[in-house]
């Protein structure tokens, strides 16, 4: 299904779309980007704390790490400040493109189980299939950012994958 290479362009990839909207969403005042838009997490800040909170909860599970002990309901406030979310996407992204380097064949082959906090149920899936889901939530939830920025004036740039710069 995939491979390291995958995971490592994937890895630039939500790099590069995090450095876009949050160039955008930074133009915005702190008001407008907690503004209700009428988006599953409300405002543009929610979104992305929802995406920091999902981000973090996928990595800790991979590399056996501690859980932030926040459900995914509050998860819109998992980042209470715009200057603490832009550093904490930052080293997340790095964190990514860092797990992104050690992924192994035999990993990516594996399974994992662990208690879904939102079906309420323990769930076995594989390795393969949770990292490209962990890379299309963040592409689902840009999206809406994209859409709320575009709302609110701001202008991020292109998304296309194909046009990727190769140096980031």
């Amino acid at each position: 299904m995939i491979d390291r290479s995958y995971i490592e362009t994937m890895a630039r990839y939500n790099a590069w779309q995090n450095s876009n909207l949050y160039g955008a969403a930074s133009t915005l005042s702190d008001e407008a980007r907690r503004s209700d838009r009428g988006s599953f997490f409300r405002s543009i800040h929610g979104t992305l704390s929802h995406l920091i909170w999902g981000d973090t909860v996928w990595l800790a599970r991979f590399q056996s790490l501690e859980l932030p002990n926040v459900r995914i309901e509050d998860s819109p406030g998992f980042m209470a400040s715009w200057d603490d979310m832009v550093s904490a996407r930052r080293a997340l992204d790095q964190r990514i493109s860092e797990f992104a380097t050690t992924v192994s064949d035999a990993w990516l082959a594996g399974t994992m189980t662990w208690f879904s906090g939102a079906t309420g149920r323990e769930v076995t899936k594989s390795h393969q299939l949770l990292v490209t889901h962990m890379f299309n939530h963040q592409t689902h939830h840009r999206g809406q950012v994209h859409a709320m920025l575009t709302a609110a004036g701001a202008r991020p740039t292109a998304t296309d994958l194909p046009f990727m710069p190769e140096a980031l």
